[in-house]
């Protein structure tokens, strides 16, 4: 495969035309009155109306929740309905979705069938958090519908972090996807210009994964939330929003840098003596992968008067856009906590004979484990049948499992 590597990270939305050739980006004036405008966010100057409607908005919203209480993650945990399903004479559907800041409940009214997508997105990050995680004494386990993580995600540990990052990277993924098969309104297939080192002969078309729009939509809702608050500069509370800035910027660019060119063959009897080629997403899973290594690695810091992030350490290397920073140790996990939100570990599977993080020594934090057996069944001796179907038998097997006390 050849990769891109001289794409410029997009930094604003740019305003198309309607007339545009197909698949163009299309991109409407952007929240009246909500981001400061004339500026990157392409808004409209805010009027007076809109400002008191906003104001009003923020006063409501931050009075019924305490911080953090709920998220836009929960829209992965509650099924969102798709444009074309409303019923005539219902409610709206954004003023039923739980966890909106009022930034994000305006985009949910402007792009309505976008709201689907970006819960199958924050689906998609919360399964690969879970599988990242499946061997920590954390496994990233939601506890409720609402604030989908629990109070844990209050603390700026590495992994709120971690959680942040592949949650945003979950909505490029989705809307980019969307974006090709046809699925919103205002964008289309990719229209990255041509790699200069693709060969001559190879064709540059076919419907990519629009990646760019994917990660300009998933900065204006994901991070509107954050962009929202107005805390005291150099304030704990403004370090915790500068580092959630930071690390959903680092999940978007995780899926944006990871896209690749993908191509397919045409000739006869598969000669391969054209190829059509065009930008295709990296498997969720290697942006899972990259954003764990980058959890391993994260920075921690601490915000100055000025209202900056800055390392703790001063002889580490200043973090990129494209890693996890962190502001706050990591709670306890070994025990449950009702104020951290830690779980803890009892009744969780460990490993007897691992010396890892998944063995019953660190993931029982010394407090020792039970054995039992389980009756595992499995698929077995399967044969292929002409044509075409694949047979097999069921396996049962006894097998010693282990939890923590």
């Amino acid at each position: 495969m050849t990769q891109i590597t001289c794409r410029p990270l997009p930094e604003s939305l740019e305003t198309q035309k309607r007339g545009s050739s197909a698949g163009a980006l299309f991109w409407k004036p952007f929240i009246p009155g909500v981001f400061r405008s004339p500026g990157p966010w392409g808004g409209l100057r805010p009027t007076m109306p809109s400002l008191l409607l906003l104001a009003a908005a923020l006063l409501s919203s931050w009075a019924q929740l305490p911080a953090e209480a709920s998220s836009w993650w929960s829209l992965a945990m509650n099924p969102v309905q798709r444009p074309e399903m409303f019923i005539i004479g219902a409610q709206p559907v954004c003023s039923q979705l739980p966890g909106l800041s009022p930034g994000q409940r305006k985009l949910c009214q402007l792009y309505q069938e976008h709201m689907a997508y970006i819960g199958e997105g924050a689906k998609t990050g919360i399964k690969e958090c879970q599988y990242q995680f499946r061997q920590r004494r954390w496994n990233c386990s939601t506890v409720d519908n609402t604030s989908v993580f629990g109070r844990v995600m209050q603390i700026g540990s590495r992994e709120t972090a971690f959680t942040y990052a592949v949650s945003a990277a979950g909505v490029v993924n989705a809307i980019s996807r969307a974006c090709r098969e046809g699925e919103l309104s205002t964008c289309g297939c990719s229209r990255t210009a041509r790699p200069k080192d693709l060969p001559r002969d190879w064709l540059w078309g076919g419907c990519g994964d629009n990646v760019e729009y994917g990660y300009r939509f998933a900065k204006e809702f994901v991070d509107a939330r954050e962009r929202e608050k107005n805390f005291a500069k150099g304030s704990e509370e403004q370090g915790r929003v500068l580092m959630n800035l930071q690390n959903n910027e680092a999940g978007r660019r995780a899926v944006y840098k990871m896209a690749d060119i993908a191509c397919k063959c045409h000739g006869v009897s598969g000669s391969c003596s054209l190829k059509t080629c065009w930008l295709q997403l990296a498997e969720f899973r290697k942006v899972g992968d990259q954003l764990k290594e980058k959890y391993d690695s994260a920075a921690a810091m601490r915000i100055t008067r000025k209202g900056k992030l800055e390392l703790v350490n001063s002889r580490f290397n200043q973090p990129t856009p494209e890693d996890l920073v962190y502001v706050d140790p990591s709670p306890d996990y070994c025990l449950r906590n009702e104020t951290t939100g830690s779980l803890g570990t009892q009744g969780r599977l460990c490993n007897k004979t691992s010396e890892g993080m998944d063995g019953c020594e660190l993931m029982c934090c010394g407090r020792g484990y039970d054995q039992f057996k389980s009756l595992q069944v499995e698929r077995c001796h399967c044969k292929f049948h002409w044509c075409c179907f694949v047979k097999c038998k069921k396996c049962t097997e006894i097998v010693d499992q282990y939890v923590c006390k």
